[in-house]
């Protein structure tokens, strides 16, 4: 199965503040906050969540496509990217812009505050899907991840236009966006991803129920955070899925990218939703578990292991054969 993953190429600058972002905001005082945050160290990883994915992808040993755009800055990147799996000559090269960047605080209670600037990322609408179908023989699925907004958009019209199934996945977009473009962007998608506040947004937002998104969308994925996963789909029981248990708790950035990382991967290889979900929630407890998003190695004797543990031995015999 021939999977493409659409969205943001970017470096992360990870700083942590050893207190809690609650006991400096002043409750009357919110509409001119002006704060400044003494942390205790910088850590600058390689992120976007495009790469994320596809970097979890690319563990697990199912070859994924980056498809974004990225600065001349890109070359060392690219070779980590090529290193682990992932195939990235699809990604377009800015020749006057820097890879995007994401600069981001994380708190003792591990809520976040971040900024994205864009860059290179702005020319991803110019990237047309159709070559890079022509390039690997046909896509499968496509997942139009976070990324230019206007990308999504041209990615989400022409997935449609040549019946490419797509998934819609708007994560650190769906903030900026319109009702008319979440609308836009989600009918006819083959999976609707987001977590449990994106959910609501998601409804707010478009003025559709639940229930009226369920039928315009194949299934809808919700991450629940610490409780694991839902899977809906009209007219069918919900699937639900709990996390593996954590060894700790290092830093959330990039949970979310790795669990669907996982949940593609048990797409490419044939397995069921639920054996799906299993997978996307061990490779994301094993991010949790590290500081950064592509910083975690994959063992597949130690995911193996962990997985038994949480999911037992009829699961991990229909993963096991698959797992690179």
């Amino acid at each position: 199965m021939r999977i493409a993953v659409t969205g943001s190429i970017a470096t992360d600058h990870l700083m942590t503040f050893p207190g809690r972002f609650a006991d400096q905001l002043v409750a009357d005082q919110l509409h001119t906050v002006s704060l400044s945050f003494l942390v205790d160290n910088l850590d600058v990883r390689r992120g976007g969540v495009g790469a994320n994915i596809c970097f979890g992808m690319g563990q697990l040993g199912t070859r994924p496509i980056l498809v974004g755009a990225a600065g001349s800055d890109f070359d060392e990147y690219r070779a980590w990217l090529d290193r682990h799996g992932v195939d990235t000559e699809s990604v377009r090269i800015s020749e006057v812009l820097h890879t995007a960047r994401f600069v981001c605080t994380t708190d003792s209670d591990h809520n976040q505050i971040g900024s994205f600037y864009t860059g290179a990322m702005s020319e991803a609408r110019q990237i047309e899907l159709k070559a890079v179908a022509d390039r690997v023989g046909g896509l499968d699925l496509v997942l139009i991840g976070a990324d230019d907004p206007e990308a999504m958009l041209r990615h989400t019209e022409e997935c449609r236009s040549r019946t490419i199934p797509f998934a819609a996945d708007f994560s650190q977009q769906i903030a900026r966006m319109s009702g008319d473009d979440i609308r836009t962007l989600l009918e006819g998608a083959t999976y609707l991803f987001s977590n449990e506040y994106e959910k609501g947004l998601i409804e707010s937002k478009t003025g559709w129920s639940d229930e009226e998104i369920l039928a315009k969308v194949g299934h809808r994925v919700t991450t629940l955070g610490s409780r694991g996963v839902r899977i809906e789909k009209l007219g069918l029981e919900p699937i639900e899925v709990g996390c593996p248990e954590e060894e700790a708790k290092v830093d959330p950035t990039g949970v979310g990218d790795a669990f669907r990382a996982g949940f593609l991967s048990g797409l490419a290889w044939g397995v069921n939703h639920e054996r799906a979900a299993q997978i996307g929630c061990m490779l994301a407890t094993l991010v949790i578990e590290t500081l950064g998003t592509q910083e975690y190695t994959l063992s597949r004797a130690h995911f193996m292991d962990r997985f038994t543990k949480a999911y037992g031995h009829e699961a991990a015999t229909e993963v096991q054969g698959h797992l690179g």
